[in-house]
């Protein structure tokens, strides 16, 4: 047997001392009178005396310390195998994603699909990347889910001045995170950049086995992009109105992933999720190892509660009259 919180055990010191001032201590009486004057003034009552009332107390702490040090008994390792999916999700963040024409702008509202993704994502580990003319890391390959929400809550691009979109790099970094693994999955949230030949990223993707989902933000009419100068404008002087690149779309399809175009709507981004799964369904198996303990803190607790009410509801019954 051991325990889980074997260093409230120390709390059980306390007790030398307790037991050392009852067993010094004694009635006041019987220092002043003597033992055949004491029996008759003493005023008879069915409780019990002051002393044992101390003893059930300290027991009652005793016990109270042990339920809480857990004591468990180990009954051996117990093995489980989980299937999961490793996704590498990358994060437009080129200076077009500040476009207006999908509120409040294409990057906040990429985040909060994101966050309606991962909703949909059990039994996977998600990777988080940004990517324009350069990639960088967000967050590796991690469970938590939690914390790639919060990271991308306090996201914000107000410091970046990133122009071009280079879907080489991203699945560059995405192909580093994903190292020797066989299956390598991509989802992409980007208004597509400008190119309109990426047959040097297919040929990296199919090379690498890297299966490209992209979730396509924009609008083929197009927007403004607005900073704190105001509205973006090139070096003539005209307002830039960057569009919906619907030529990433052969990236996908021809990796055997799949294209889909911005909704406001939560279907779209469950089924994406959802051919993500079935497409890879038990591709990857972890298995944990646990230990098996059987808890016994209950049998303490009860003796704990036992003494506790002893100690404090058998006070002595005094007669009035």
């Amino acid at each position: 047997m051991n325990f889980a919180n074997a260093q409230l055990l120390l709390a059980l010191l306390l007790t030398v001392p307790m037991f050392m001032m009852l067993k010094k201590g004694g009635s006041r009486l019987e220092k002043v009178f003597r033992p055949e004057v004491l029996q008759k003034i003493r005023v008879p009552n069915s409780g019990i005396s002051q002393k044992v009332r101390n003893l059930l107390l300290i027991f009652s702490f005793i016990f109270a310390v042990i339920a809480l040090a857990r004591p468990q008994i180990e009954e051996g390792e117990i093995k489980v195998k989980s299937s999961f999916i490793n996704v590498v999700v990358g994060f437009d963040i080129s200076q077009s994603m500040f476009s207006d024409d999908i509120y409040p702008n294409r990057f906040e509202f990429a985040k909060r699909k994101f966050n309606n993704f991962l909703k949909y994502m059990d039994n996977a580990k998600v990777a988080l990347i940004g990517f324009s003319s350069r990639s960088f890391l967000i967050a590796p390959l991690t469970e938590d889910f939690s914390s790639l929400k919060f990271l991308t809550k306090n996201l914000g691009l107000e410091y970046l001045n990133l122009r071009g979109t280079s879907l080489l790099s991203a699945l560059e970094a995405a192909n580093n995170l994903f190292e020797n693994k066989d299956k390598k999955v991509l989802v992409l949230f980007t208004d597509g950049g400008d190119k309109s030949d990426l047959s040097r990223e297919i040929e990296y993707a199919k090379k690498h086995n890297i299966t490209v989902f992209i979730y396509a933000i924009g609008t083929k009419k197009g927007g403004v992009i607005k900073g704190k100068n105001g509205v973006l404008k090139d070096k003539n002087g005209d307002i830039v109105i960057v569009k919906r690149n619907d030529f990433v779309k052969s990236l996908a399809l021809q990796t055997g992933g799949a294209y889909m175009v911005y909704s406001l709507k939560d279907d779209d981004i469950k089924s994406m999720a959802e051919i993500i799964k079935s497409k890879f369904k038990a591709t990857l198996t972890r298995e944990t190892t646990i230990k098996n303990r059987q808890e016994l803190f209950y049998y303490p607790l009860v003796l704990a509660v036992i003494f506790l009410f002893a100690g404090f509801f058998s006070l002595p019954k005094r007669s009035i009259g």
